[in-house]
């Protein structure tokens, strides 16, 4: 390779995003749509940064059908760019890229294996009435214990009149009355009677410990000015046993959500959120991409759960 070639690969190679790409590819061929679901980025950024790379040599990409799969390029400059790769200790870098990977290429292979059964069952390819996420979600619940629950920022109140319709007890934390005082109205439109409603800070909850068999944080964690002390709340008036619900946005650079939204914080990493959870006192954490808004900016939201440990965590003794 002349001086000039490598030179113009090195200026390439300094940037985080073709980095964070390359690593991408270096573990097997992406699409398009596949590298923004994992690093969370817009089509235009990914699209900018692949042009970048195709033009060094560094990456190749072929079209299957409206999709464009990208990969190393065998013939490229891949010694220096393993030299690159391999000599640095990104292995934390690069963690939430690789848990994004794994999610893609595990759903790449569910969508293998039922190939065939979607072709035979077409009608499941077709808009039928009465398909909704509301109705799966609410079919689903009727399969959740019949329990007492707490939703620790309610926000529209959707998901809290939905598992009173299956629980023994809800009980609404909002730091809003007005969220609660619309909540109440609605469920008595509705018929329903086992909802509490109580004006609190999520990380500083007026309950007894070990009150409640179920926790559900939706959407409210990016608004706790401590993520760790709400989740210790929510631990602290679970039984031990209790389960833990957590959806909240995969890490984002959206700013502007601080002042239009009130977001205190611009979502989490798996790894972050899962050391979260696991420093409250839960255990068995597990977390998962959940679903990606079809709409710019294309938020990921994130799906935790944990077991509260059978024994609260240990006080710290004075000295």
């Amino acid at each position: 390779m002349s001086l000039h070639q490598t030179s113009r690969v090195l200026k390439t190679l300094g940037d985080e995003t073709r980095l964070r790409v390359l690593h991408l590819l270096r573990k097997g061929e992406l699409a398009v749509g596949e590298l923004q679901e994992i690093l969370n980025m817009g089509q235009s950024r990914i699209s900018t940064q692949l042009t970048h790379l195709k033009d060094v040599g560094l990456v190749i990409d072929r079209r299957a059908g409206r999709r464009a799969y990208y990969s190393l390029c065998s013939t490229g400059p891949l010694e220096l760019l393993n030299a690159v790769l391999d000599d640095a200790d990104l292995a934390t870098e690069f963690k939430a890229d690789d848990a994004g990977y794994l999610t893609v290429i595990e759903r790449r292979r569910r969508e293998s294996r039922s190939y065939f059964d979607r072709v035979a069952a077409a009608f499941g390819e077709q808009v039928l009435p009465g398909r909704t996420w509301e109705g799966l979600a609410r079919g689903l619940l009727r399969l959740a214990p019949k329990a007492k629950y707490v939703d620790l920022g309610i926000g529209d109140g959707l998901l809290t009149l939905m598992l009173a319709e299956v629980a023994e007890s809800v009980t609404a934390v909002d730091l809003s009355p007005e969220m609660l005082s619309q909540l109440g109205a609605r469920a008595r439109a509705k018929g329903i009677s086992n909802i509490v409603t109580v004006e609190a800070d999520i990380e500083s909850l007026p309950m007894e410990p070990g009150s409640f068999d179920v926790a559900v944080l939706s959407q409210a964690l990016h608004h706790a000015s401590d993520p760790s002390v709400a989740l210790s709340e929510a631990r602290r008036v679970l039984r031990p046993g209790g389960q833990l619900l957590v959806l909240d946005l995969l890490a984002h650079s959206e700013d502007w959500v601080r002042d239009r939204l009130q977001h205190q914080h611009l979502g989490f990493t798996e790894s972050n959120l899962k050391h979260l959870c696991t420093e409250a006192g839960f255990d068995h954490v597990a977390i998962e991409r959940a679903a990606r808004d079809p709409q710019p900016p294309h938020f990921m939201t994130l799906l935790a759960t944990g077991t509260a440990a059978r024994a609260p965590l240990a006080t710290p003794s004075l000295p």
